[in-house]
């Protein structure tokens, strides 16, 4: 029988646990991350952003993204607890076993976004972080890691991230059944973890009440980044980053990939 299982995690169960855990399930979740001063701070930040975010009633099922929900990206220049985060050792250590030995210079933040799913919300259609790498073939190498914070709870009925544990590992004429997709449900503070190949989808909020994360992937150096930051983070933001934070939002150079001239202003 297919298991379904989502392995839940501590913050204090070791690299080896965790990393041995995505590896089997392609996803996991990792209690007790992000402070409540965290999320209330993200919140604030971003407030201003989601409340100019306009919010599609009339939903077409076949677009991308469903209606009745906000979704506000570039967060790199949108909050300051954000670009924070994106820096957590936890995301980072995931980062360092499963894509540093795809990319010898290191990876780099691939998109972030907040989204805020409302009442009504049906369920996206389920996806692969990878799939626009099509150069590769299924199941591809490990070329994006991707997390999302949970800011309020995520539960079955409020738009939890659904996931089909192991499709990262499926070949591409594999299809997923209904009883193989699960909700990702966690308390508001956790981290949800998957590789780039998972099966995933925003789930269907049948509630009263909303589902707000944010989602940091990460992807391999010397791949072109799903989120365009060289026009989402302006220079004045840009200047106030740590060397680190501009590392891994991508702005250093992977071998020639990346070249500027630093006298253009």
């Amino acid at each position: 029988m297919f298991d379904t299982t989502i392995p839940n995690l501590s913050s204090s169960d070791s690299l080896q646990a965790k990393s041995a855990a995505l590896e089997e399930a392609g996803c996991m979740v990792i209690r007790d991350v992000a402070s409540k001063a965290h999320r209330d701070n993200i919140v604030a930040e971003l407030q201003t952003h989601m409340d100019n975010t306009s919010i599609r009633v009339e939903d077409d099922p076949d677009e991308f993204y469903p209606g009745h929900t906000q979704r506000v990206s570039g967060l790199v220049s949108r909050s300051e607890t954000v670009r924070e985060l994106m820096m957590h050792k936890e995301a980072i250590s995931m980062c360092d076993h499963f894509l540093l030995p795809n990319s010898e210079f290191g990876y780099q933040l691939h998109v972030s976004a907040a989204l805020n799913i409302g009442p009504g919300a049906r369920a996206q259609v389920l996806h692969r972080e990878e799939d626009s790498f099509t150069y590769f073939a299924k199941p591809r190498p490990n070329i994006i890691l991707a997390t999302m914070w949970a800011i309020s709870d995520f539960r079955a009925n409020n738009g939890a991230t659904l996931v089909v544990p192991g499709s990262h590992k499926w070949p591409d004429d594999r299809i997923a059944e209904p009883d193989e997709i699960t909700s990702a449900e966690m308390p508001a503070g956790s981290m949800f973890f998957w590789l780039g190949g998972t099966l995933h989808g925003g789930g269907a909020n049948t509630s009263l009440d909303w589902r707000y994360g944010v989602i940091l992937t990460y992807s391999l150096g010397w791949v072109r980044q799903e989120e365009n930051q060289y026009l989402n983070v302006p220079k004045h933001i840009l200047e106030t980053l740590t060397p680190e934070q501009r590392s891994i939002a991508g702005f250093d150079m992977y071998r020639a990939l990346g070249f500027y001239d630093p006298r253009i202003k």
